[in-house]
């Protein structure tokens, strides 16, 4: 499965990109409340994550109390967490523990999703074992590198090899991995080649 990620992506072409997308085939879409997405009329959110660890150790407890009473309410269904390194993901696991001591068994909220860079040349292989460890789904976003590495002498011959584009192999390697790839496009016929 792959999700665009519509991440700085002009107002003015989100729409006709997320569109196009749908139509290809994607079934989900990275967004965020900057995003100015309020407003949808959804009764819940599929997924919210906290976006980073930053504000210190007693904003991300109220970060993550606030999500887990918003799913008892519906509000969410699934809840997780982006950029956290271990140390964060560890303490959020106590936070987790603490929280269903005062609120009771099972109240404390599940990391279902955790959200990361990562490609060949970011693998993060203590954050991805942490995750499987757990039964976390992995996201990674910028799966293509930003483009940066498409003429590589990693991936060149690996393309020619199996008459794929850069990107194909490297969003191929996130599969194989067993990540969600979340690529980035305001290009709409390269929408079809991500998917």
């Amino acid at each position: 499965m792959t999700k665009l990620w519509v991440y700085q992506t002009p107002a003015s072409q989100c729409e006709d990109l997320v569109t196009k997308a749908f139509d290809a085939g994607y079934r989900h879409v990275d967004s965020a409340a900057a995003y100015r997405n309020e407003e949808t009329g959804l009764e819940y959110i599929d997924l919210m994550l906290i976006h980073s660890p930053y504000g210190g150790r007693a904003a991300r407890k109220g970060a993550w109390k606030a999500l887990v009473e918003a799913q008892e309410e519906g509000k969410i269904r699934s809840l997780g967490v982006s950029n956290y390194g271990v140390h964060h993901l560890d303490e959020m696991e106590a936070y987790i523990k603490e929280l269903e001591e005062e609120m009771g068994k099972g109240r404390g909220g599940v990391i279902d999703v955790g959200q990361w860079e990562l490609h060949p040349w970011l693998a993060r292989p203590d954050i991805v074992s942490w995750c499987e460890k757990r039964g976390i789904i992995v996201e990674a976003y910028s799966p293509l590198v930003r483009g940066e590495r498409h003429d590589s002498k990693l991936l060149v011959p690996l393309a020619k090899k199996y008459n794929k584009t850069s990107a194909q192999i490297l969003l191929r390697w996130s599969l194989q991995k067993g990540f969600v790839p979340l690529p980035k496009t305001v290009t709409p016929n390269r929408i079809k080649e991500k998917c």
